[in-house]
């Protein structure tokens, strides 16, 4: 089951994201504009609608597995780019894309092993992947913070994390393993300072621990762990660049 997300309030307060996100679109360069780029993890649709500006004359194609966020997505994005809701664990494309970008999103799935193997799959060859999302280390405090509220307040989440920090060196063992080539994956250390911290801590770090949750305990459980944890928040960026082998 996805993580059910709130994704108005994400959509106000993801400043930090769409940060992140201009580092990936840096460096996508010599794009074709003819080019087809798949966004996986597309979100409301912000970092969809820069990709539409950098293939004028090809298509952008972008999952989430948010119905909601796929909703605003397309009311964002309107009919410019063809937005569908997809776990991309069980992604299938009618026809592979020239370029897979992805921001702020994979650590959400748990099976990194298949995760870029899918990806590679919905690649053409000597295709371009560019990608970031948490990786090792990423807000260590924080998840101390939830730890210990946890412990006092929500022991069914002790102990439980929805997300992947992987390594790069794992991940580089897992693209080469999936047929990329050209590989390279790198942490970056981004100290962040959300404008509002408590929609920001709700829904973007808390919003897998809130679903796990009766409803009647969610607010508190969030209130003690945004009263707890402090700036900046320590987010570390694993970034991935890779290209699809040969056939």
């Amino acid at each position: 089951m996805s993580t059910p997300w709130d994704a108005r309030t994400y959509d106000v307060s993801s400043t930090p994201q769409q940060a992140w996100a201009e580092d990936v679109l840096s460096r996508l360069h010599g794009i074709p504009p003819n080019a087809t780029i798949l966004d996986v993890g597309c979100g409301t649709g912000r970092v969809t609608e820069s990709l539409l500006a950098l293939v004028p004359a090809g298509r952008v194609l972008a999952i989430d597995a948010s119905l909601d966020m796929v909703e605003l997505a397309r009311a964002r994005l309107e009919d410019r780019a063809d937005v569908w809701c997809q776990d991309v664990l069980e992604l299938e494309l009618a026809e592979p894309v020239d370029v897979i970008v992805s921001t702020a999103a994979l650590h959400w799935v748990t099976d990194h092993e298949r995760l870029w193997q899918r990806l590679a799959a919905a690649l053409r060859p000597a295709g371009i992947l560019e990608a970031q999302c948490g990786g090792a280390g990423n807000i260590a405090r924080v998840r101390d913070v939830i730890e210990a509220v946890a412990r006092d307040t929500a022991p069914e989440l002790v102990g439980w994390s929805p997300w992947e920090f992987a390594s790069p060196e794992d991940t580089e063992r897992r693209l080469h393993h999936a047929g990329f080539g050209s590989i390279h994956c790198w942490l970056q250390e981004r100290p962040t300072y959300p404008q509002d911290v408590g929609p920001f801590v709700r829904t973007s770090i808390l919003a897998a621990h809130l679903a796990r949750l009766p409803e009647e305990r969610r607010e508190q459980f969030a209130a003690d762990v945004v009263a707890d944890v402090s700036l900046p928040l320590d987010y570390v960026r694993l970034n991935v660049s890779a290209i699809r082998n040969p056939a």
